[in-house]
């Protein structure tokens, strides 16, 4: 069980142990982020019934000791037992999952064993439609930023692209004076804790053209 421990502290981010764990698609991935909820699971073989714990102390036992993750920090949506579980995580650091494995007579000497680390959620920015505008005019777009700044937010028109840094409130009011009707969008956003190149669906900004001058009065006085 020693040698079990030890190999399970030498492993990062999201590690499986071969040839004891038939993980669900999404468990294959490099890294898992705060407010995810990841689906873990095994093959299920008939007779059998599951029970999964989590831990957020690697120093114990796992045989012995029962599941010491407090919910505040991840927990089962649903179920803890089954051959297919969900866990969301709520705060950032190093997690281990334990599953034991009984046959129908209520024995056991199948216990597995898998371990993720959990990051801070990626920053997120997103524009507010904005109001139109008139030509000539300008605008503020308001963005809306999520995460821990300062924040650093790369912006598109379509045809060229600017970064804003040292971003230090929310929302962030992004001054623009197009002359035709823009589409405006965010590339990337990044703060302390990481950097998201996810993008987001671009806003429309209307630009209005002034109505063509005309005398108010026909005649003259």
């Amino acid at each position: 069980m020693s040698r079990l421990l030890h190999d399970i502290k030498r492993l990062a981010l999201v590690v499986l142990l071969p040839l004891l764990m038939a993980m669900a698609p999404a468990m294959a991935q490099t890294v898992v982020y705060v407010g995810d909820t990841t689906p873990l699971s095994v093959v299920q073989v008939p007779g059998d019934t599951y029970q999964w714990e989590l831990y957020n102390n690697g120093s114990v036992n796992f045989a012995t000791t029962p599941g010491n993750c407090p919910v505040t920090s991840a927990l089962f949506t649903g179920t803890s037992s089954g051959a297919n579980v969900n866990v969301k995580w709520l705060k950032p650091g190093t997690y281990f999952f334990k599953i034991v494995a009984r046959n129908s007579t209520n024995c056991t000497n199948n216990l597995k064993m898998g371990i993720v680390t959990i990051l801070n959620a990626l920053p997120t920015a997103t524009i507010s439609p904005p109001a139109a505008i008139c030509i000539g005019e300008s605008a503020s777009l308001a963005v809306t930023l999520t995460g821990t700044g300062p924040w650093e937010v790369t912006f598109t028109d379509g045809a060229i692209s600017w970064t804003v840094t040292a971003i230090t409130t929310t929302p962030y009011l992004l001054q623009v004076s197009p002359k035709a009707t823009t589409n405006y969008s965010i590339t990337k956003v990044k703060d302390l804790n990481g950097t998201n190149s996810t993008g987001n669906v671009p806003v429309m900004l209307q630009v209005n053209p002034k109505p063509a001058s005309s005398k108010i009065y026909l005649y003259q006085p």
